[in-house]
């Protein structure tokens, strides 16, 4: 008697289709950075971060998700959120650095690979604590908003014409920054308890089409302003906090000695 062949497996198509998408977007940033397109690759990059977003949302309401998806979707954050804003960053930069000096084109190029490792290590841990951790918030800046301010920061730049020392130091300020918030243990919210199908009062659905509008005043400064403030957000609310435990502590210290 022969043996049931076990059932082949297969993978669901439209989450996957749409990480394939980021996929295509986060390669198509580097391809155009290569040209010296650094708009385009810019673009590219938020493309793929809407993507992302929008393919696990995609899988959880159509009960289509599964561990291949999960691992594909990681593969492509590397490529879309780690190594391409990463070389975004070194080739608009990278003639600009030399010309400061040989270190500090060496420096230029080990900045790139801070970003692209602490990429791969975020996605490393969120991918080993995915399933005990507080869906609300993010253990670390997540990469999606890291390579969102660095392919900001590229874009305000090329766009203001900006050059010289102080445009490249800022820039490896910032792309480090990024990298090193990304592997902090700061609390970012996720917006994951975030109900799509629920209920808003009428006044917050204005909110939508002002942000729009917002954006597309000034794409380029509205967007690196919006990422930038959600990366400082957590440091200054962490300082925030820090300093009120001080003054607590200081005052029961104050009254602890008074009552003596």
């Amino acid at each position: 008697m022969d043996e049931p062949r076990p059932k082949r497996k297969g993978i669901y198509v439209l989450p996957n289709l749409i990480t394939t998408g980021a996929l295509f977007a986060g390669f198509a940033a580097v391809v155009t950075a290569m040209d010296g397109n650094f708009v385009t690759a810019a673009v590219a990059i938020y493309i793929a971060g809407a993507l992302d977003g929008l393919d696990g949302r995609v899988a959880r309401m159509t009960s289509t998700e599964s561990e291949f998806g999960k691992q594909y979707d990681s593969l492509a954050d590397m490529v879309s959120f780690g190594l391409a804003p990463a070389l975004v960053f070194y080739l608009w930069g990278a003639q600009e650095l030399q010309e400061l000096g040989w270190l500090w084109g060496k420096l230029g190029w080990l900045v790139a690979f801070f970003f692209a490792v602490t990429a791969a290590l975020r996605l490393a841990r969120y991918n080993s604590r995915g399933a005990s951790a507080d869906k609300r918030y993010f253990e670390g800046l997540p990469s999606p908003s890291a390579a969102a301010l660095v392919a900001g920061l590229v874009w305000l730049s090329t766009v203001l014409e900006a050059s010289g020392a102080f445009a490249m130091i800022a820039g490896l300020v910032i792309t480090a920054l990024a990298g090193a918030l990304m592997v902090s243990r700061l609390a970012y919210y996720s917006g994951k308890d975030f109900n799509l199908g629920g209920r808003i009062p009428f006044g917050y659905a204005l909110l939508i089409p002002a942000i729009f509008i917002l954006i597309s005043l000034n794409p380029p400064t509205v967007l690196f302003l919006m990422f930038f403030s959600y990366a400082m957000s957590a440091p200054l609310l962490a300082g925030w906090r820090m300093l009120r435990r001080r003054r607590r502590r200081r005052a029961r210290e104050e009254r602890t000695g008074g009552e003596d």
